[in-house]
């Protein structure tokens, strides 16, 4: 049993899932659903299409470069069966699986780094742009707070009242 790619999306093609289409050359191209095979029909290139991990590896979005990729290459050759061979495999792609999970998290921070002064600097424009729209309101605000504070004043004074006639 074998999981494949996608070879427009990139995404895992499980046994009996998506389609298959061969080529006059029998080059087969296997997709995970009707919307990757549509556009490979319409001759759409994969690294143009928002949607795909070609699109955000050219972009940058994602890791294109990383030897744990290497792991990921498909091999053709048969391995004979031995339990210990089996459970050391297992072990290093649970290892290989955890150190490309934290350099993936490690690409996304350095990336939303620059990102998060990118918006300060963004939201700073979009205020002294529209200045005019927040000085009323600030004006306001100060109105606003001496009312907000003068009816919490009176309120308390009236409780003050009230449980001094209680007593």
């Amino acid at each position: 049993m074998r999981i494949e790619k996608c070879y427009f999306c990139s995404s895992p093609v499980y046994p009996g899932h998506g389609i298959v289409f061969v080529r006059n050359d029998s080059k087969q191209f296997r997709f995970c659903r009707s919307k990757c095979h549509r556009n490979f029909n319409k001759k759409r290139n994969p690294r143009k299409v928002a949607w795909t991990k070609a699109y955000r590896k050219t972009r940058g979005k994602e890791m294109a470069v990383d030897s744990t990729f290497e792991f990921e290459k498909r091999r053709n050759r048969p391995v004979k069966y031995d339990r210990e061979l089996m459970g050391k495999t297992i072990m290093a792609m649970q290892r290989v699986q955890s150190i490309k999970e934290r350099r993936e998290k490690q690409f996304h921070a350095n990336r939303m780094k620059d990102a998060a002064r990118e918006k300060k600097v963004q939201a700073r424009v979009e205020i002294e742009k529209s200045i005019e729209l927040l000085a009323p309101a600030v004006a306001n605000r100060e109105e606003v707070m001496r009312n907000v504070v003068d009816s919490a004043r009176e309120r308390i004074a009236a409780r003050k009242k009230m449980s001094g006639q209680k007593v």
